[in-house]
C-alpha cells in the first residue's frame, strides 16, 4: 500500500510538473505575443498639424488649409491632400474621419462573420501580431508617419484588437495576408493595355478590374484620392478610408501602376505590403527603370505582378516579384495582358506558376481577354471598358453570372482605365463596373489646389455611360440570386431551386443549393444539384474536386 501511495504521489508531482511547465510555456508565449504586439509609432519632428480642425464651407464639403474632401454626384468620394507625411496623414484622417471609422466597422464585421467564435478571433489577434512582428521594420518612415497621422482619427472602440496605429498599419497588409493564406481564393484581378498601332489614336490605354471583395459595404465608399506630397510626384489612387497604399494609380509623369495577385507559398512573417511598394513607385518613379529599381529593393512576403505603364517609355511591362525572385516581363509588342499567373522567363516555368495556370481561372481569363482584344480591333477607352464589363466566357459562352472565369465577376471594388500620355483616368461607379465611368484630368485637378468652394471636378464631356446590361432581365435575376444567397448565409430558410432559376448556368448556384439541401438532410436532392454542377464550367480544379467529394458524401448518407 505505501508503495502504491508513493507511486501516486510521484505521478501527481509529475503531472503538476508537466502542467506547470505547460503553463509556464503558455505564459512565455503570451508575454512574447504581447511584446511583439506593442507598437512603436514614429516620432514626427513637427506635430503641430494635430491641432488642425476641418471646416465645412457647405454641407458635405470639408477643407483644412489647401486640402479638401467631398462626395461627387457620381457617388465617388474625392480627396486632395498635400504636405509632409505626418501632416498629410493627420489631415487625411480628419477630412475622412467618418469613412476611416466606417471602413474598419465593415472590415471587422466581415471578420466576425467569417470567424464567429470570439475565442478564435481573440487568438487571431495574437497570431496577426506575431505574423506582423517585423512589419514596421519593412515600412518606410515616411509611410509610417502618414499612417500614424491617419490613425489619430480611427475609432477607439477597437483598442481591444490593438492600438489605433497598430491596427491601421496592419490593415495595409490585409491584402497580402488574405491572398497568402488563401493561396486559395486569389483575388482574380485582370489588367491589360494597348499602344501604338493597337490603339485607335496610337496612345496608351490601360484597363483593370480590381476584384478584391470584403463585402458590399466595404466596396461602397470608394475614394478617388489626389496626393501632392512634399517630396516626389503628384499622383492619384482609388482607395478607401484609412488606407494610404496604392492598388491602382497614376502619377503626374504619366506612369500608372496596378497590382495583380499571383500564386504564393504560405509566408512565415511580414515584409513590405504590396500596396506600399506600388505607392512608392507612383510617388518616386517617372519611368519603368525607376519603378523596377524601387520594386527590386523592397522585400515582399507574397507574390505579385505590377503592371507598370509609362508615358516616358511609351510602353508597359509587368514586374513579377516573389519573396525570393524578381523578373520583368516585356512583351516587346504593342499590347500587354496580365491575369494572375507569371509570363516572364524566370518565373513562367516555376512549380507554383504551373500549378496556378493549370488549376485556377487565371489562364482561362487571360485567353478570353486575348480573344476580346483580337475581336475588337484597334482599342479605345470605350472598348476597354466594354471588355472590363464582359460577363461571358470563351467563344461568348454563357458560363453563369459571377463566374471567376469571366472578366466581370461582380465583385470588383473598382474598375479603372488610364491614358498615361494624356494624364486622364476613368473610374467606375456603382454597381461594380456597370455604372458610369467618370473621367478625371490630372492636370486640371492638381491645378485646383486650394479649392474652397464645392464643385464637380470630373471631365463631364468624357463620361462613359452606364452599361445597358443593367436594364436586362439577366441582371435583375442576378440581383435576386445574390439576395437569396445572402439569406442562406444568414441562416434563413429558402427554396434552393430559386438559386438555379435566377442563375441557371452558374455552377456555384448548384453547389450552394446542394450545400443547403445537404444541411436539410435532403441528400438525394443535394446529390442532384452537385451532379449538375459538374456539367457546368467550374472556375478551379480545387472547386471541382470539392464537388466530387460532396457527391461521395451524399452517396454515403443516402446509402447509394
Amino acid at each position: 500500500m505505501p508503495k502504491k501511495r508513493s507511486f501516486i504521489k510521484r505521478l501527481l508531482r509529475g503531472i503538476l510538473y508537466v502542467f506547470s511547465g505547460f503553463v509556464a510555456l503558455l505564459l512565455i508565449l503570451i508575454i512574447y505575443l504581447l511584446c511583439v504586439a506593442i507598437d512603436y509609432p514614429p516620432k514626427p519632428k513637427d506635430i503641430s498639424s494635430e491641432q488642425l480642425q476641418r471646416s465645412e464651407p457647405s454641407p458635405g464639403f470639408y477643407t483644412i488649409k489647401n486640402n479638401w474632401f467631398r462626395k461627387s454626384k457620381s457617388g465617388l468620394y474625392e480627396l486632395y491632400v498635400e504636405g509632409e507625411p505626418f501632416e498629410r496623414g493627420v489631415i487625411n484622417g480628419k477630412l475622412t474621419k467618418e469613412l476611416v471609422i466606417r471602413q474598419e466597422d465593415y472590415f471587422t464585421d466581415q471578420i466576425a462573420k467569417m470567424i464567429p467564435s470570439k475565442f478564435y478571433r481573440f487568438f487571431l489577434k495574437y497570431f496577426v501580431a506575431w505574423f506582423n512582428r517585423d512589419l514596421d521594420k519593412n515600412v518606410t518612415e515616411e509611410d509610417k508617419e502618414e499612417i500614424y497621422g491617419i490613425s489619430m482619427s480611427a475609432s477607439d472602440k477597437y483598442k481591444y484588437i490593438g492600438s489605433n496605429y497598430q491596427r491601421i498599419l496592419n490593415y495595409h497588409g490585409a491584402h497580402d495576408i488574405g491572398h497568402a493564406l488563401q493561396g486559395l481564393a486569389l483575388v482574380g484581378c485582370t489588367s491589360f493595355g494597348t499602344w501604338d498601332a493597337r490603339s485607335e489614336d496610337s496612345t496608351m490605354i490601360i484597363g483593370r478590374n480590381f476584384d478584391f471583395y470584403v463585402n458590399d459595404d466595404f466596396a461602397r465608399d470608394k475614394i478617388v484620392a489626389f496626393y501632392n506630397p512634399s517630396q516626389g510626384n503628384k499622383f492619384m489612387t482609388v482607395t478607401w478610408g484609412g488606407f494610404i497604399g496604392a492598388v491602382s494609380g497614376m502619377n503626374d509623369k504619366g506612369l500608372s501602376v496596378t497590382i495583380n495577385a499571383a500564386k504564393s507559398t504560405v509566408p512565415t512573417g511580414a515584409a513590405t505590403p504590396v500596396s506600399l511598394v506600388a505607392r512608392e513607385i507612383l510617388q518616386y518613379a517617372k519611368n519603368i527603370n525607376e519603378a523596377i529599381g524601387i520594386a527590386k529593393k523592397r522585400k515582399m512576403f507574397v507574390s505579385e505582378s505590377f503592371l507598370v505603364a509609362s508615358a516616358y517609355d511609351k510602353k508597359a511591362v509587368v514586374i513579377e516579384k516573389t519573396p525570393l525572385t524578381m523578373d520583368v516581363y516585356d512583351p516587346d509588342t504593342n499590347f500587354i495582358l496580365c491575369a494572375n499567373h507569371y509570363q516572364g522567363k524566370v518565373l513562367l516555368r516555376s512549380k507554383e506558376n504551373i500549378e496556378q495556370m493549370n488549376n485556377s481561372a487565371s489562364l482561362y481569363r487571360y485567353n478570353h481577354l486575348m480573344e476580346l482584344l483580337n475581336k475588337n480591333g484597334k482599342n479605345t477607352v470605350q472598348k476597354t471598358i466594354n471588355i472590363l464589363r464582359d460577363v461571358r466566357g470563351l467563344n461568348n459562352a454563357d458560363i453563369g453570372i459571377g463566374n471567376e472565369k469571366t472578366l466581370n465577376q461582380f465583385i470588383a471594388q473598382h474598375s479603372i482605365v488610364f491614358e498615361p500620355q494624356k494624364l486622364k483616368v476613368w473610374v467606375s461607379t456603382s454597381p461594380w463596373q456597370l455604372g458610369q465611368f467618370v473621367c478625371y484630368d490630372l492636370k486640371k485637378v492638381f491645378a485646383l489646389r486650394g479649392m474652397k468652394k464645392d464643385q464637380e471636378i470630373i471631365d463631364s464631356s468624357s463620361t462613359i455611360p452606364a452599361d445597358s446590361f443593367l436594364q436586362t432581365q439577366t441582371y435583375k435575376n442576378f440581383v435576386k440570386y445574390r439576395s437569396i444567397k445572402q439569406r442562406i448565409d444568414n441562416g434563413e430558410k429558402v427554396d434552393p431551386d430559386s438559386l438555379i432559376i435566377n442563375n441557371p448556368q452558374y455552377y456555384n448556384a448548384y453547389v450552394i443549393a446542394g450545400d443547403y439541401s445537404f444541411k436539410q438532410r435532403q441528400f438525394s436532392k443535394a446529390l442532384n444539384f452537385y451532379q449538375i454542377a459538374l456539367t457546368k464550367v467550374i472556375a478551379t480544379k480545387e472547386e471541382e474536386a470539392a464537388v466530387k467529394q460532396k457527391i461521395i458524401k451524399c452517396n454515403k448518407k443516402s446509402g447509394g
